[in-house]
């Protein structure tokens, strides 16, 4: 899943500063050969290495907007909190929400002494919406067909389990942490 993210555009990037552009690792404008070859290179990396051993991939969205377009997490200093709960989850000491994109903190599990949030506002944070992660797998097809026949057979199946995961759901629009 981390081959297609999308971020903002930054200066380095051949687009407008703040367009949403899929470019994982901000790694285009820089990588000097077929990104799916890139891509390739690292599963095949991964298929070789011992899966005790390899690293746990998280991905943060500090960026979640209420309905107002505020943000919703503080940011700063307060991002620890979620390399706290990593952590834990590393340790085996921190819980976690199964969703058809990953697992989500519950809302016992994160540490909020001092943070200032509602119910509703950790609702948002934790709660995947299906109908928007429905219209994000929808654009992946068309980034992977930019590197034509190079793009892995291994991106293609986890793309496809992710569509499955998401039509799968019982809920048709949003998974909660419980």
């Amino acid at each position: 899943m981390a081959s297609n993210v999308a971020s903002e555009g930054t200066a380095a990037a051949e687009n407008k500063i703040g367009e949403l552009r899929r470019d994982p690792f901000a790694m285009l404008p820089f990588c000097g050969y077929n990104m799916g070859d890139y891509f390739a290179h690292w599963l095949a990396m991964g298929e070789k290495a011992d899966t005790a051993k390899l690293p746990r991939i998280y991905f943060v969205n500090w960026f979640r907007k209420d309905e107002r377009g505020k943000f919703v997490w503080p940011g700063f200093g307060d991002n620890s909190r979620v390399l706290k709960w990593i952590v834990e989850r590393l340790e085996g000491r921190a819980d976690a929400v199964d969703t058809p994109i990953g697992k989500v903190p519950t809302k016992d599990s994160l540490d909020l002494s001092g943070v200032t949030l509602t119910d509703a506002q950790l609702d948002l944070l934790l709660t995947v919406d299906l109908s928007i992660w429905a219209q994000e797998a929808a654009l992946i097809p068309e980034f992977y067909q930019k590197f034509g026949e190079h793009t892995p057979k291994g991106l293609w199946e986890e793309y496809e389990a992710l569509v499955k995961r998401l039509q799968g759901t019982k809920s048709p629009e949003v998974v909660a942490a419980e």
